[in-house]
């Protein structure tokens, strides 16, 4: 029976409140308005932005909402003025759209969109529950079986994509990749170091290698996590709890003055100072990659007068319908990796069993019927002597949220 142009009532996973766990609903998802998508939610993500916005982040407007942006699915149906999409087609939902008209898509210097930030985000939404609006986080909610996205936010991609894997394109792997090629430009024959090894931070592990770096220093305070940063491209480990002094000396010491891009995939505003003042003068690049929003960061005016250069990477600088189709192609040429960060698969109804492990250091892929653990998101701490990476507790799990 078709669904098209009727609500549809689904199993979603419900944040009512902040610091409180998901709440497995029946909610109903609206049919898709002019220029909207509805797709079917196979496999989703869990990512630490998810775990952010329910324990961090605390923004009590944020709330209720179906959490979840990191997924992969087939459209169930499409609203009027679609022409790109149709129903049936495997897409992955993107939290930063592409409408190629506005000033920031039409230039090559960024990936952001300005009409993006306004299509199902904010206020808006096509989810109820008993009554009540549900919020849509970050336009996506993927936590959910169905979901209802622009279309200026959703990317077709190829047919033979494995639904549970590219899902990770989403965000995790795509950000980390990304903000080593796209952001740092890592150069061939450089020398790089990568704070933190979850899931972004292996994923711009993988970005340094594909580069042509000739050094790939990863750091972290986890040294069972090497082999697995091994497997991406690392060369060397360093952990900060086997020295007495701070991590920059260390990376000075083992570098000649510093490396020439390194790459913070952690989201800790010490860990970004420390990154900067890893890097060599002259030249050095720093890439702020790991989000938060919770606290200023500093450091010295001369850091940056000596020649360093210090930016950030939203999505790995990616610009999001045209740059997620083409990573799905390299997964499936065999260039980029992504089986190797999944360790589990659970489902949707146990989406606060990923979040809590997640918080233990274990990464899972969502799925209503599989959730899939991948390696996690760290964060780094830091002393006035040493600079400390401490496991946060973060997951990748796949789950499995609808049968293909």
């Amino acid at each position: 029976m078709s669904t098209a142009g009727k609500v549809i009532k689904c199993k979603a996973a419900v944040a009512w409140e902040p610091n409180k766990p998901m709440v497995i609903e029946e909610i109903e998802v609206a049919p898709p308005q002019a220029n909207e998508v509805r797709i079917k939610i196979v496999a989703t993500g869990v990512c630490h932005t998810d775990l952010y916005h329910l324990f961090e982040g605390m923004h009590k407007d944020g709330f209720p909402a179906v959490l979840g942006h990191e997924g992969a699915g087939i459209v169930e149906s499409v609203g009027a003025g679609v022409t790109e999409f149709q129903p049936g087609d495997k897409v992955i939902p993107l939290f930063i759209s592409q409408c190629r008209e506005c000033r920031f898509c039409k230039s090559p210097k960024t990936n952001q969109c300005e009409k993006g930030w306004n299509s199902l985000q904010g206020t808006e939404s096509r989810f109820t529950c008993k009554g009540k609006k549900v919020l849509q986080f970050m336009g996506t909610s993927t936590f959910s079986e169905y979901t209802v996205m622009n279309q200026m936010a959703v990317a077709k991609i190829d047919p033979a994509a494995p639904l549970d894997k590219v899902c990770l394109l989403g965000c995790g792997v795509c950000t980390g990749y990304g903000a080593a090629v796209n952001t740092a430009k890592v150069e061939p024959g450089s020398t790089c170091a990568v704070f933190g090894l979850g899931a972004v931070g292996l994923a711009a592990v993988m970005g340094c290698k594909a580069a042509g770096a000739k050094r790939i220093i990863a750091v972290d305070i986890n040294p069972d996590k090497f082999e697995k940063a091994k497997v991406f491209g690392a060369t060397e480990f360093v952990n900060p709890k086997d020295h007495n002094k701070p991590i920059s000396e260390v990376l000075a010491e083992m570098t000649n003055g510093g490396v020439d891009f390194a790459l913070e995939c952690v989201g800790n505003v010490t860990v970004m100072r420390s990154a900067l003042e890893s890097c060599i003068k002259g030249w050095g690049v720093s890439v702020l990659v790991g989000w938060t929003d919770l606290h200023d960061f500093a450091a010295r005016p001369i850091q940056l007068i000596a020649g360093r250069t210090w930016k950030g990477s939203l999505f790995g600088g990616f610009k999001s319908k045209d740059g997620v189709p083409e990573m799905v192609k390299a997964y499936l040429n065999k260039k980029v990796k992504l089986d190797e960060f999944i360790t589990h698969n659970m489902t949707l109804d146990q989406v606060n069993d990923a979040i809590e492990l997640m918080k233990r250091g274990k990464w899972y892929i969502l799925s209503p019927l599989a959730l899939t653990r991948c390696t996690n998101e760290d964060l780094i701490d830091a002393s006035v002597v040493i600079c400390a990476l401490c496991l946060f507790h973060s997951i990748r799990t796949v789950l499995s949220v609808s049968p293909q």
